[in-house]
């Protein structure tokens, strides 16, 4: 007979598979602190010792970490994908900001056409939110920290564990600054403006539930940066060389 018996599960694995659950569908973030024993064992309906134990399985797994006198927190798992040989070499080479670029008019437009279709009204909320605050940004660096937020939110939206923690691991290398610097995009008054119509439509079309819309937003957005950072590349090149006949003339 193919039939066994059941057993009930311990109070420890239940707590680790709830915990387990909300670090793929990445709404416990990686760095981000659990709350205290006694909340937790609160929160969750169980004793001290059952969470102890849960808490135990998870760090063995590595998936959570003990900071002495300051908590758990959740391991950074993201990013395993990136050595920090690969790291230097992409930031060694131009090239890889182009086909950065292109990746992610791949996978995001595809993302896009799937929150169109899966996200949830608070999904959709949140990118709205999102948008509005970086319409009120009043410095480079916070629009640009909001723009990884929204795209990071529409990946989210479409509800596909693989894509969400494979493109935060690619975000976190696009805060570092290792393709590009993006402070400096959203540093001219007419190309933010740009890059807020551009935002606009694309938030536009997922509100609107357009898949096909929202995917060709997107491609429109991340075409648009490509070529200011072209741009942004032949500015510094003739800079290096006017400096360049400057200290000759100079000498």
């Amino acid at each position: 007979m193919p039939f066994q018996k059941i057993e009930a599960e311990k109070l420890s694995q239940a707590v680790q598979r709830q915990i387990e659950s909300l670090i793929l569908q990445g709404i416990l973030r990686p760095g981000e602190r659990l709350p205290s024993e006694r909340d937790l064992s609160d929160s969750l309906g169980v004793s001290r010792p059952s969470l102890r134990e849960a808490i135990s399985a998870l760090q063995g797994s590595g998936l959570l970490t003990s900071r002495p006198g300051a908590g758990i927190y959740v391991a950074n798992v993201l990013g395993s994908a990136f050595s920090p040989a690969l790291v230097r070499l992409i930031a060694r080479h131009d090239r890889a900001a182009a086909d950065y670029l292109d990746f992610r008019k791949d996978i995001e437009g595809l993302a896009a056409e799937r929150a169109a279709r899966h996200a949830s009204d608070a999904d959709l909320a949140v990118i709205a939110a999102t948008l509005a605050q970086m319409e009120t940004a009043r410095d480079p660096q916070t629009e640009s920290a909001l723009d990884v937020q929204f795209h990071m939110a529409i990946v989210e939206a479409s509800h596909n564990i693989i894509a969400l923690h494979m493109m935060r691991s690619m975000y976190d290398l696009l805060r570092e600054g290792v393709f590009y610097n993006r402070a400096r995009i959203f540093d001219h008054a007419e190309t933010r403006a740009s890059l807020l119509d551009q935002h606009r439509a694309i938030n536009a079309a997922l509100q609107d539930r357009d898949g096909a819309r929202a995917r060709a937003a997107i491609i429109v957005h991340l075409d648009f940066v490509a070529a200011r950072l072209a741009d942004q590349a032949r500015t510094d090149a003739n800079a290096d060389i006017a400096r360049l006949r400057l200290r000759h003339l100079a000498e």
